[in-house]
C-alpha cells in the first residue's frame, strides 16, 4: 500500500533527508520519500491493514514533531 501526505514546515533539504532516513528505518515501511520542493511525503507500507498503517503514521508524526517541531504532516 502506498500513500502520499503533505508535510509543511521542513526548513531545508538536508532536514528533509534526515527525516526521510529516520522514517525509512521504521518497521512496516518499504520505502519513504520526502520531497522538500513539493512538500510531499510518499510512504510505501509493508501491510495493507489500515490499523497497521495508522500506527505507523502516528510514529511518523512523532518523528516529524521531534526532528522538526514546526513541521506538520497532513
Amino acid at each position: 500500500m502506498k500513500k502520499v501526505y503533505s508535510i509543511e514546515g521542513i526548513d531545508c533539504a538536508n532536514c528533509a533527508t534526515k527525516v526521510e532516513n529516520k522514517i525509512n528505518k521504521l518497521k512496516g515501511i518499504n520505502d519513504a520519500t520526502l520531497n522538500f520542493m513539493t512538500s510531499k511525503l510518499s510512504i510505501e507500507f509493508d501491510s495493507s491493514d489500515e490499523n497497521d498503517v495508522k500506527e505507523i503514521i502516528e510514529e511518523v508524526k512523532r518523528i516529524v514533531a521531534k526532528m522538526e517541531p514546526d513541521a506538520k504532516l497532513r
